[in-house]
């Protein structure tokens, strides 16, 4: 696999899970993935917990925006090479047309935002979902993806998905 493949993860609000997913991806695939991030009715800015997480971590977040899937559908969008979907109320609903057939998985982890009562039970909710994320997407990475056609590629992605500790 020599060209970077694009990767566009997918929740109802993009403020949360799908920042992550995207953020993860972009710092551990760099060089072999590119990734974004996209909702079905996005809140229009990330979650303060998941940006707070991911700076304190090290990781730029910089570019991180809560925006539409529309963004990732017209003529002039990059041509996924993967869709991820991480809540269960964005993998049910009718996505539009992804350009190029990519290869859809979902990985569903259960949403931290105002998962708590208080600032420090929130915090722990975004660690938690983290770990979470982080767990898939280095699993997605490690795979040999480059000799997996597209039929293995699904079922490795949607695996990946279902054993991961706190499958949902």
């Amino acid at each position: 696999m020599t060209d970077i493949k694009d990767v566009l993860f997918l929740c109802t609000g993009n403020s949360a899970r799908s920042v992550l997913g995207e953020v993860l991806v972009n710092e551990l695939g760099k060089g072999r993935f590119r990734a974004y991030s996209a909702g079905s009715q996005p809140t229009g800015t990330p979650n303060p917990f998941a940006i707070d997480l991911l700076n304190g971590l090290g990781y730029d977040t910089s570019y991180v925006r809560s925006k539409s899937w529309d963004e990732f559908s017209g003529a002039d969008a990059p041509v996924m090479d993967y869709v991820i979907t991480v809540c269960s109320s964005a993998a049910g609903e009718t996505c539009p047309y992804w350009p190029g057939a990519p290869v859809g998985a979902h990985w569903g982890i259960p949403d931290p935002a105002g998962a708590g009562e208080t600032e420090a039970e929130n915090r722990e909710a975004f660690r938690v979902a983290y770990g979470r994320m982080r767990q898939r997407v280095e699993a997605f990475l490690a795979l040999p993806l480059g000799r997996m056609n597209l039929a293995e590629q699904k079922v490795a992605l949607a695996k990946i998905g279902a054993e991961s500790e706190g499958a949902a």
